[in-house]
């Protein structure tokens, strides 16, 4: 968390996926029913996003980039950002006035059968799903619309 009380409004997205394009979703532990692929925000304004993006996919599912299994180079900047309203449900965690968060995507090609460790009190479940039946759970539409981007966004060679 910020030093401050209140959560940076700019957070990470990561869709999570294999070669096959299975994506990876969790369902929030508070809000039963919703699934989504890996998000957080910043936990500092100065942070890179590509650490961001690290720091929540170690966090949430226990995945390590950068190791033997899951190298550096599978986690892909998108260099795409989704500006949208944050849910009123939500808004008392940042500071007073903000309304919008601003969302950088990220892709994570994974070997088929990597582990995922999910912090209980974040998520309540996980699973792998195929890409298009993954965008359809998804209560967020800019997370849909991410994974919906998948295989045009991948490099030829990772299918």
């Amino acid at each position: 968390m910020p030093s401050s009380a209140h959560k940076i409004p700019e957070s990470v997205l990561v869709v999570i996926h294999t070669p096959g394009l299975d994506v990876l979703l969790l369902e929030r532990a508070k809000q039963p029913g919703f699934w989504q692929s890996v998000t957080g925000s910043k936990d500092q304004t100065d942070e890179p996003w590509r650490a961001t993006a690290i720091r929540e996919v170690a966090e949430e599912t226990g995945i390590q980039v950068g190791g033997p299994a899951v190298p550096d180079g599978a986690l892909t900047d998108w260099a795409l950002e989704n500006v949208y309203e944050i849910y009123p449900v939500w808004r008392h965690r940042y500071a007073p006035g903000v309304t919008h968060n601003t969302e950088r995507v990220f892709g994570l090609c994974v070997p088929h059968g990597t582990p995922v460790h999910i912090a209980p009190n974040e998520h309540t479940q996980w699973v792998w799903l195929p890409w298009q039946e993954a965008a359809d759970r998804c209560f967020s539409p800019s997370n849909a619309e991410a994974i919906l981007q998948l295989p045009d966004r991948i490099a030829p060679k990772q299918r």
